[in-house]
């Protein structure tokens, strides 16, 4: 092991070839102890160990993708990445082609740990359109197979079921070219069978979940998993898992690979067969000659199939129900019966999945070739299912632990082969390693002449009956000395008792363990027949991917040769596998599951121990070890250890290898614990290499104490410099300060002082200055008063000598008029007075109408401003001029008006007359406008009775609710006003309860507050009176009383009477009572609320 000493400073023991002692115990230890601090991955050597955590953990972003990136394998903590990157780096620069071989149980994490390794190296290789889009197709070909692929399993939500080895092909820069996907053994009999609690192949789920209702009618599917037999009709959900999400994610990764949209709808039409082949359902019938036969029990799902894959449908039916067996001389056509028609069935449901599959791997291969003819470097990826031994172990377990046995072999020669070639080029004599070599297992399988397989095959193709009892007779009589077979037989020869082997069973002992096999079923699983009808009905089908999969049924390349077996073919791939691995320097990924739950942070020792032995991870550190168990490079090594001699420490000026000698052999080592290689220094035991690492751990703690001493002394005597620097520079500047501050008291002093003369100074000038300047003020203001006084004293004269002067001429003028009027008195008529002062009047009116005709004020109505009056007595005249403008202006706006409108003013003039000034609620109900109708009758059937009985004369519907008379509870009543009558009904059953003449009405009474409280008052001799005055409330009172009072007087030419008032009497059918109408601050109710207060007083509460 060629490590960096990062692994011994992990928790636990970071590489298992170091772990001391070695055993199972500590092994399973050391696993546990890292997994429950969340180190998922420990190293044998260059080989990953990756335990499941079942939860998400932040080992895999980008910073940690630049952390592993062209890092030595060593010299960082366990991780995929390392080998990813290992091998990465190994194919780019060393040109060897890789494979990295991931094996583990169901639910280990191989699919996860697959993908991790492709994201690592698309993350890390090189950039560009075309690279991009490369590393996009074969990224995206993982959701595609895994839908297909895999399935929930009791031990795994996804579980691959089918073997993948994808080649990925790099250029010379190490630049994804394509790749080249290979699948191996696809689960095929999950698609007519599973066990409950586990779901068949994703895709039904995601096709039903996630498809359109227009993709699913045209496949002619329900959205419901429980009407499908195939799915054992239930629709098991996975938690955390989106189904219809996943199947969109399937479109788009089939888009990005290449697939065309013709191609999705066909797979997806192909999917939808196989699905309703599981409905299609046989009856019991019998032949003319009474031999059973069956028949189809449901042709509606058969129509729609054959509609699917364009098949006419008694082509479809006779493959179904009867089987034609042809040989060179003739045809014979058997009817079947409803358990084989039920077998044809599912073997054709099967054979369609399991070939649909291999076409969709060779369709991906078509897209992420490699198009370019020169050299490729080649990567290669296996993720395949590990050892399985289950409680009872069929065809399936046999040929999936054969493969195992295969790769067990290769990994062990290649290891060895690996450790041979590097002691080798190092120097160093090589060890004999004993382990086990199961090639004698890999034989008594795989034997061309008398191996399991060739027998089964050959008990396959023999004449006569052939069944399991046959085949397990023949091998307890060719394997019974063979000491890796048992069965009952071979037991009962050897006098062994074991009542765990049944008779119908062998038992191989296999590297991982003992596996005992069920031979039921061996020979029809690997005959894998399917009628030649089935195949010859699919052929002539017009659907153009389901007609391709089924070559064999072309009538012209019939062949009468049977089929190869499916365990032939498994050995052939298995070959071929081997093959292409044995030529590729291999990297290894073990996948551990922890427990059976998938609980995080359980770890369940049975279970983990039975797949240490699986995997063969004992006896891989064993051979790892097998020698000497660590090796290292001479550089790192000396420079690691070299404070361990003083001939090294501290510096060593030779080369490396000296120096590592020196070191170790002033240590008290045995010198056969070592070896000393070209490159490298090889110790032989972990013990060794942990007592070197104490030793360095104490010297490392030796050397830190004199550090630390060196540095506390050198500390001391910085400190005592920098005490005795600051103790001088602080006396300088303490002098300094000193003087510095002496100085500038004495120049404050001698400022203060110039201050204080300056200030003496500059006060005695002022005191002179103001001294001049008052004597020169009062100079100024003696002046000023003096000729203010000679002023005044000519302005008085002035105005004495004019006040004469306009008197005199006043009187003069007096005298003048009187004498002129004396004069002439006997020439003016008695009337002239009169007529002159009219003269007079007439001009200032004709003035003032003049002056009013150009100021008179807008023509809005609402308009009030008016000129005033120029003199007294034009006041009356100007208001009634006002009032005449104003009667035009109004009576011009009501000519403009529509009808509606102006019957709507109309009807608010009348409430105002009414209400105004009386009411309450009158001010709130000025804006809105009176609508009349609020039930809507036409519009609500309900009440087409009620519209007939208006006929066309209804002036106002509207809800009220009806005060009973007797305890004071409102019910709801339909009010219903027409020019004759008033109407009350019942709003449920839309019939009228009363009906009111209008000529029946006395009067009505209303509140003077903000309430919708009224009574109707009824003459005595009114029918409808006959229990007495109505008490109602309505929301629109102001409009229903108004619209009352209209209709009243337009129909009985008398006014209705309103009662405005707070207290009034109430006719009853028992007497009258006096109701009181109460306002309250508290609102407890839109409504008013009335309340009996004995028999003769009702109280209304409004607010």
């Amino acid at each position: 092991m060629d490590a960096n000493l990062t692994l011994l400073n992990t928790v636990g023991v970071g590489d298992l070839v170091l772990l001391d002692p070695l055993t199972e115990d500590t092994l399973l230890q050391n696993l546990e102890e890292r997994f429950q601090h969340n180190e998922i991955y420990t190293y044998i050597g260059n080989v990953v160990i990756s335990v499941n955590p079942y939860q998400p953990l932040p080992i895999y972003s980008e910073e940690m993708v630049e952390q592993y990136k062209n890092c030595n394998f060593f010299a960082v903590k366990p991780h995929i990445y390392a080998i990813a990157d290992d091998a990465y780096r190994s194919l780019r620069d060393q040109d060897k082609d890789q494979c990295v071989l991931i094996t583990g149980e169901s639910g280990a994490g191989k699919t996860e740990a697959s993908k991790l390794v492709m994201s690592y190296v698309a993350a890390v290789c090189g950039k560009g359109e075309q690279v991009n889009r490369v590393k996009e197709q074969l990224l995206q070909s993982n959701p595609v197979l895994e839908a297909f692929g895999n399935a929930k399993t009791i031990r795994n939500d996804n579980s691959s079921r089918f073997g993948k080895y994808m080649d990925i092909e790099f250029d010379f820069k190490g630049d994804p070219l394509g790749g080249v996907i290979s699948n191996y053994l696809l689960e095929k009999s999950r698609v007519v069978h599973h066990v409950k609690g586990e779901r068949n192949f994703h895709i039904f789920y995601q096709l039903l979940s996630g498809g359109s209702d227009q993709l699913l009618k045209q496949l002619k599917l329900e959205r419901d998993c429980g009407l499908y037999g195939y799915l054992n009709r239930e629709a098991p959900s996975l938690q955390g898992v989106d189904d219809a999400a996943n199947f969109r994610a399937i479109q788009d990764a089939m888009k990005a690979i290449g697939f065309s949209s013709a191609e999705v709808t066909a797979v997806l039409e192909v999917t939808a067969v196989v699905l309703k082949l599981g409905n299609v359902q046989l009856s019991e019938q019998f032949q003319a000659s009474g031999a059973e036969s069956c028949g189809i029990k449901n042709e509606k799902v058969i129509r729609e199939i054959c509609q699917l894959i364009q098949l006419d449908e008694t082509v479809l039916e006779h493959a179904l129900c009867s089987r034609t067996v042809e040989t060179h001389q003739e045809k014979v056509v058997t009817a079947l019966r409803v358990s084989q028609g039920y077998y044809a069935r599912d073997a054709l449901a099967k054979n369609i999945y399991n070939r649909l599959f291999n076409w969709l791997v060779n369709r991906i291969n078509e897209s992420i070739k490699v198009k370019t003819t020169e050299r490729k470097k080649v990567m290669g990826v296996l993720d395949i299912y590990g050892f399985e031994i289950f409680q009872n172990n069929s065809f399936e377990q046999f040929i999936i632990n054969y493969c195992n046995e295969k790769l067990q072999q290769i990994f062990i020669l290649l290891t060895l082969k690996e450790e041979q070639e590097e002691y080798i080029r190092e120097g160093i004599a090589w060890t004999p390693v004993d382990f086990f070599d199961n090639s004698i297992i890999c034989k008594l399988i795989e034997d061309n002449t008398g191996g399991i397989l060739a027998m089964l095959d050959e008990e396959c193709l023999r004449p006569g009956e052939v069944n399991e009892v046959t085949f397990l007779d023949k091998l307890n009589q060719v394997f019974k000395e063979h000491n890796r077979y048992e069965s009952r037989v071979t037991q009962n020869t050897k006098h062994i008792m074991d009542s765990s082997m049944l008779s119908n069973c062998f038992r191989i002992h296999h590297y991982a363990g003992k596996v005992t096999y069920n031979v039921t079923g061996f020979i029809e699983k690997n005959n894998d027949l399917l009628y030649r009808d089935l195949s010859q009905a699919m052929w002539k089908a017009k659907h153009e991917l389901l007609h391709t999969l089924f070559p064999e049924g072309d009538p012209e390349k019939a062949s009468l040769k049977r089929p190869p077996t499916a365990g032939f073919q498994f050995k052939a791939s298995v070959a071929t596998l081997m093959k292409n691995l044995y030529s590729k320097k291999p990297n290894y990924i073990r996948c551990i599951k922890p427990n059976d739950t998938k609980a995080p942070a359980v770890f369940t020792d049975a279970l983990v121990r039975t797949q240490v032995r699986y995997l063969g991870l004992l006896e891989n550190v064993r051979v790892r070890r097998a020698g000497y168990a660590y090796r290292q490079g001479y550089g790192p090594c000396l420079e690691r250890y070299k404070m361990l001699s003083k001939e090294t420490w501290p510096r060593w000026n030779g080369s490396p290898r000296d120096g590592v000698q020196a070191l170790l052999g002033s240590l008290p080592i045995d010198p056969k614990e070592l070896a000393y290689g070209h490159t490298k220094i090889f110790i032989r035991t972990p013990a060794l290499l942990f007592d070197l690492e104490d030793r360095r751990q104490r010297r490392v703690e030796e050397l830190a104490a004199l550090i630390q001493a060196t540095y506390r002394a050198w500390r001391c005597r910085m400190h005592y410099q920098k005490m005795r620097k600051s103790q001088i520079l602080i006396s300088a500047w303490f002098r300094g300060h000193a003087q510095k501050k002496k100085y500038t008291k004495m120049k404050m002093a001698a400022l203060l002082i110039q201050a204080y003369v300056r200030g003496w100074k500059s006060r005695r000038l002022l005191r002179e200055l103001k001294e001049q300047k008052r004597c020169t003020q009062a100079v100024t203001t003696i002046s000023a008063y003096w000729k203010g006084y000679q002023s005044r004293r000519l302005l008085r004269e002035l105005k004495e000598e004019k006040h004469r002067a306009q008197a005199a001429t006043t009187i003069g003028a007096y005298w003048k008029g009187y004498q002129t009027r004396k004069e002439y008195k006997k020439y003016f008529r008695s009337g002239a007075s009169a007529r002159i002062a009219t003269f007079i009047y007439q001009s200032l009116a004709q003035k003032f109408l003049l002056a009013l005709k150009n100021n008179l004020p807008s023509m809005t109505v609402t308009d009030h401003t008016w000129p005033p009056a120029p003199y007294k007595f034009l006041t009356d005249a100007n208001q009634e001029l006002k009032k005449i403008f104003h009667h035009w202006r109004c009576k011009k706006y009501r000519d403009q008006l529509p009808p509606q409108r102006k019957a709507a003013l109309q009807d608010k003039l009348c409430a105002s007359e009414l209400f105004r000034d009386k009411k309450s609620l009158y001010a709130k109900s000025l804006p809105q406008p009176f609508q009349g109708e609020y039930l809507g009758l036409k519009e609500n059937p309900k009440y087409r009775k009620l519209q007939s009985t208006a006929d066309g004369k209804l002036v106002m519907a509207d809800n009220v609710r009806k005060v009973n008379r007797g305890d004071g509870k409102a019910s709801p009543r339909l009010f219903l006003l027409t020019k004759s009558h008033v109407i009350l009904a019942d709003p449920k059953a839309a019939q009228p309860k009363t009906v009111i003449t209008l000529s029946d009405i006395d009067y009505v009474s209303v509140s003077r507050y903000s309430d919708g409280f009224f009574v109707l008052h009824l003459k005595e001799s009114s029918t409808a009176g006959s229990k007495g005055d109505f008490l109602l409330i309505s929301d629109h009172l102001i409009e229903l009383v108004t619209r009352l009072h209209q209709t009243v007087l337009e129909t009985t030419k008398q006014k209705l009477k309103l009662q405005v008032t707070d207290e009034f009497l109430v006719k009853f059918k028992q007497g009258n009572i006096t109701v009181k109408v109460i306002e309250t601050a508290e609102k407890q109710g839109a409504a008013p609320i009335c309340r009996k207060k004995g028999s003769r007083r009702m109280e209304v509460l409004v607010h």
